[in-house]
């Protein structure tokens, strides 16, 4: 409701929010809106970090634009190029991508933005986090001075602010919440558990507690994804894993089959952390603790999103106590540390 004002009116935007506030729409909106469908060149732009958010904003901007018939396109790696190049020839007004196949795509000659009217970097601070702050700029010089920038971010470390000074003029800055702020309907737990005790821990919460909703498990390497998904196969629970050493067809099927409710369970690295909305996630279990607050925000933003109730919970053991600190300091009493026995 803060945002959509401002940019129809055709200004620079910085927002900041809690993940689940309604951000896509904040930016999708006017996004459609402004979009001549008359024209068949590319007139907005959306850079994400990764190649799931980029399929789930595609989806969600052209339900917003699907009655003014603005062609939306997802350009990605991991998809064969030659079909997306198919699709940016024949309608295409926006584009969301992931920053590498952009660039791709400019190389080639096959995306040209030099009609680009709004430019919009969504989830900007984990594409810092990734690396792609080159790319980003590259690609904020291949558009048009007098472009349009929204910039959409949980936080705003000092690299942000710099982007916010080099490429946008004089922005509405929009905050929603605090600096640090986790959904209101998320019950958050703690439990120590010692490491080789995690499994046990896992199916006895499957089995004995989320056996109504989905559950999103977080792991931090894509070997203790695949770990965790065959031990708990081998107990007889439905579940599969996603992280980014699959192939584009493996990750793929893995969200679909999770969307669509035939897998109840998923095992992801934080390729699964940032923006994506996944409905009807009842919890998120932190197998491995987060490294930091903001990695621990984004995971349990995965539940508890547009009203719904959701729980949180963490193991932790004695080598954990430190970060465990830093949360419950940051968090205060929307934690609580329980002892899970077997």
């Amino acid at each position: 409701m803060d945002c959509i004002g401002p940019l129809l009116g055709g200004a620079d935007i910085v927002g900041q929010a809690h993940t689940g506030t309604g951000k896509t729409a904040a930016f999708g909106i006017p996004l459609v809106e402004r979009v001549d469908t008359t024209q068949n060149i590319i007139q907005g732009l959306v850079l994400v970090p990764t190649r799931e958010l980029a399929m789930q904003v595609r989806d969600e901007v052209a339900r917003l634009g699907q009655f003014r018939k603005v062609g939306v396109v997802a350009c990605y790696g991991g998809q064969p190029i030659a079909r997306q190049i198919t699709a940016l020839d024949r309608n295409a007004q926006i584009v969301v991508g992931t920053p590498g196949r952009i660039l791709d795509h400019i190389g080639r000659g096959t995306l040209r933005l030099g009609e680009v009217r709004t430019l919009v970097l969504d989830e900007a601070d984990e594409m810092l986090d990734i690396g792609f702050l080159p790319d980003i700029e590259r690609i904020l010089g291949n558009t048009p001075r007098d472009r349009q920038t929204a910039l959409f971010s949980a936080t705003l470390p000092p690299a942000i602010r710099g982007i916010v000074g080099r490429h946008m003029k004089s922005p509405t800055w929009i905050r929603i919440g605090n600096e640090i702020e986790t959904a209101p309907d998320v019950r958050q737990v703690y439990y120590e558990v010692l490491e080789q005790d995690r499994v046990r821990a896992c199916v006895a919460l499957l089995k004995n507690h989320a056996n109504e909703g989905k559950v999103l498990l977080f792991r931090k390497t894509k070997a203790g994804v695949d770990n965790l998904t065959q031990a708990l196969q081998r107990q007889g629970i439905s579940v599969m894993g996603i992280h980014g050493g699959l192939v584009q067809g493996e990750r793929n099927a893995a969200m679909k089959s999770f969307h669509a409710g035939d897998v109840k369970v998923l095992v992801a690295t934080n390729v699964a952390a940032r923006g994506l909305d996944i409905p009807e996630i009842s919890h998120v279990v932190n197998y491995d603790i987060p490294q930091n607050l903001e990695e621990y925000v984004h995971r349990i933003g995965r539940t508890a999103r547009m009203g719904r109730h959701g729980v949180a919970i963490t193991f932790v053991s004695e080598w954990d106590i430190e970060i465990l600190d830093l949360l419950q300091e940051s968090l205060g009493n929307n934690l609580t540390l329980e002892k899970l026995s077997f």
